[in-house]
């Protein structure tokens, strides 16, 4: 699974968003209070939702552990920030470069995906991660319940530091 490298442009976009951990999962209540209200969205930019997760600045994902708290959005994108609907907040996705992975099937694969993403991939390439939002793109083809469900997977990349002497 290669990924493609893009560089992302700033984006705005508007959602919910809650904090937790893998342990303390609250993504199904996140997007069952996002999706009754994205009519209400306006200047929506396409049809695609972004799962978007926050790490706290200080996390190395090598402690990563299923008790680190971060914070998930469900949000979509905007062409600007104008008459948001109550509930809702707004946030700049600042963009840069990143690894764009899809991954295919059900969303309780995912942690496969993501294990191949930060301890096979990431370690072999010329890149490190970087200290930004982490999200997935979710399009027409994204059912969680699906074994054909697509998703891409958009990973903050930046050249790695040359340390050699």
């Amino acid at each position: 699974m290669q990924p493609r490298i893009e560089k992302l442009s700033e984006k705005k976009l508007v959602g919910k968003s809650l904090k937790m951990s893998l342990i303390t999962n609250k993504t199904t209540e996140l997007w069952k209070g996002f999706m009754p209200k994205v009519k209400m969205i306006q200047n929506k930019v396409g049809s695609d939702f972004i799962s978007m997760q926050i790490y706290d600045k200080s996390l190395n994902f090598k402690d990563f552990n299923p008790q680190t708290e971060f914070t998930k959005y469900a949000m979509i994108e905007t062409s600007k920030f104008e008459n948001i609907p109550e509930e809702m907040e707004t946030r700049i996705l600042k963009g840069g470069l990143y690894a764009v992975f899809v991954h295919k099937g059900m969303a309780i694969d995912f942690p496969k995906t993501s294990q191949y993403i930060f301890n096979q991939w990431l370690p072999n390439s010329e890149y490190e991660l970087d200290q930004r939002e982490h999200f997935e793109l979710l399009g027409a083809k994204y059912n969680p319940t699906d074994k054909n469900s697509e998703e891409e997977v958009w990973i903050p990349i930046k050249y790695r530091e040359n340390i050699s002497t």
